[in-house]
């Protein structure tokens, strides 16, 4: 798939589940929805659709999925990363023969490599696989930071990988990486908030968990940016903002899940560890999701248990 495809809002979908098990039904509606309002492409299997409660077969399941439910109508990219290399290795393998247009490739995670290591580990995949690869660097999850200079010497020497995506709130890192990697690779934002900022930089778009819950106007605010209306981009901006801050009112993608439930999208249910928001951030994110007209005003709480 040509790099230009694979930009704007690629929403980084959540994993319904009912009854403990993957709600397939509600994953393939969830899909439909995203196509319909008008969003670029879809991840699965990312942070949001919290891999690690996934066996490596649900995943595998998963992605298979969505590749069938998008049938052509956007690229769906795949998160095959793990902290575990041969595992890795098996779900991108499994993604390129499933059909993904790319795969999703966090840094490890609990491993803390050095940027050796992370070189290493990132040109065994590339040699291994055909299929475009993005690095996921989210610092924050993983303990380590994927230096750009690290990025660069991966993307030299190995063409299939394609992009980053940053989610780092060292936004220095961004100017960092299109100096050394040149300004077509592909950046895109995995900070909700710094998604129009990162375009203005030249971003190739965004993997934001806001999608899951404003398709419309995720797409639409790089929608706008690509036609030069800068100044309602940025009137975009901030009115997404206040739903970009609630939806990290806790760990993601509790506040998702949460939204999505109100919205009657999915069953309110994550796999533990992960659980609901507590009943105060349930108050404020349903005040939030009124004021953005998802629900009506006298939605009922979902309740805390962990599903």
């Amino acid at each position: 798939m040509a790099r230009r495809e694979l930009r704007g809002s690629l929403v980084p979908l959540v994993t319904p589940f009912k009854d403990g098990q993957f709600d397939e039904p509600a994953f393939r509606d969830l899909i439909e929805w995203q196509i319909e309002s008008g969003s670029h492409g879809i991840s699965v299997t990312g942070s949001t659709g919290e891999p690690s409660a996934l066996s490596l077969e649900e995943r595998e399941y998963i992605i298979e999925t969505a590749v069938r439910a998008a049938r052509g109508r956007v690229p769906v990219i795949a998160g095959t990363g793990t902290n575990n290399f041969d595992e890795t290795l098996r779900l991108t393998r499994f993604a390129e023969r499933a059909g993904a247009d790319a795969a999703l490739v966090i840094v490890p995670y609990y491993n803390r490599p050095t940027q050796e290591g992370l070189y290493r580990y990132f040109t065994a995949l590339a040699d291994q696989v055909s299929i475009p690869i993005i690095i996921y660097n989210i610092p924050g999850r993983t303990a380590v930071n994927m230096e750009p200079e690290t990025v660069a010497l991966v993307a030299r020497e190995r063409r299939n990988v394609i992009g980053v995506k940053e989610a780092n709130k060292d936004f220095e890192q961004v100017s960092r990486l299109f100096d050394r990697c040149g300004r077509d690779f592909l950046v895109y934002s995995g900070i909700e908030a710094l998604c129009f900022p990162l375009l203005a930089l030249g971003g190739a778009g965004y993997i934001s968990a806001t999608g899951n819950v404003l398709p419309r106007q995720s797409a639409e605010l790089y929608n706008l940016v690509v036609a030069g209306k800068w100044l309602e981009a940025r009137d975009l901006h901030y009115e997404m903002l206040a739903m970009n801050e609630a939806l990290f009112l806790e760990t993601n993608p509790g506040p998702v899940k949460y939204v999505l439930s109100l919205m009657g999208k999915i069953q309110p249910e994550l796999r533990l560890p992960l659980v609901l928001p507590s009943e105060e951030n349930q108050r404020k994110l349903r005040a939030v999701a009124e004021r953005y007209g998802l629900i009506p005003a006298a939605a009922p709480a979902a309740g805390n248990g962990a599903g």
